[in-house]
């Protein structure tokens, strides 16, 4: 398994860099065998009214999917505790859904619902923008299915989840609705038409979130 350590804004000594080791290779210990990286991004506000100000962030590529978790407190060891704890119920839940798979089909919650062409995303709020751009990610995007874009969202814990699209093989982006359930932001053609999921013009929107397992 390889292990990956950034600092922003810190220095990234031996005890800071043992701690993490112990902390995260304990907290993947189990589930090495679905691990190939993890990226530890640890990071300190500059700006004092920024509290709290001392985060940790855990990137793990895991057969194709991406887990992520991130937690922040007043002392870099305990945000570095709270990621690894969250990291490894991460893991877990991911673990348990391949598990699922793999025994019985699974019910889904996933109806087929009309959706109008949003052509106005911010409505009446004034888009603020970053300066300059402050930092920059890679990933592998191997085509997938809306539902499987659904479930790459949930583990990384953004509200939105940039993807290939296997049916159409373009890029779209699935994203958390402020009123509830899911969209999906697909690219128009050049003659105005726009590629639909499912049948006769409809977009497959997931509702209700999946629920997680209890432990």
């Amino acid at each position: 398994m390889k292990l990956v350590i950034h600092g922003k804004n810190i220095e990234i000594t031996d005890a800071i860099r043992e701690y993490v080791h112990q902390k995260i290779e304990k907290a993947v210990n189990h589930f090495q065998n679905i691990t190939n990286e993890v990226d530890v991004h640890l990071s300190v506000a500059r700006n004092p009214r920024i509290n709290p100000r001392q985060a940790a962030e855990v990137t793990i590529y895991a057969n194709g999917s991406v887990i992520r978790a991130e937690e922040s407190s007043e002392n870099l060891y305990a945000s570095i505790d709270l990621v690894a704890d969250k990291i490894s119920r991460q893991l877990r839940k991911y673990k348990e859904r391949r598990q699922d798979k793999k025994t019985q089909a699974q019910p889904t919650n996933e109806v087929i619902v009309t959706e109008p062409v949003v052509t106005d995303l911010i409505g009446d709020r004034t888009p603020e923008l970053p300066e300059q751009v402050v930092r920059t990610k890679y990933f592998s995007m191997p085509p997938m299915t809306v539902a499987e874009a659904l479930e790459q969202l949930q583990l990384v814990g953004h509200d939105f989840y940039m993807f290939r699209n296997a049916e159409t093989g373009e890029i779209n982006v699935v994203y958390e609705r402020n009123h509830g359930g899911y969209g999906v932001i697909q690219p128009r053609n050049n003659n105005g038409h726009h590629h639909t999921n499912g049948k006769n013009g409809k977009v497959v929107v997931n509702l209700m979130p999946e629920k997680s397992h209890s432990r």
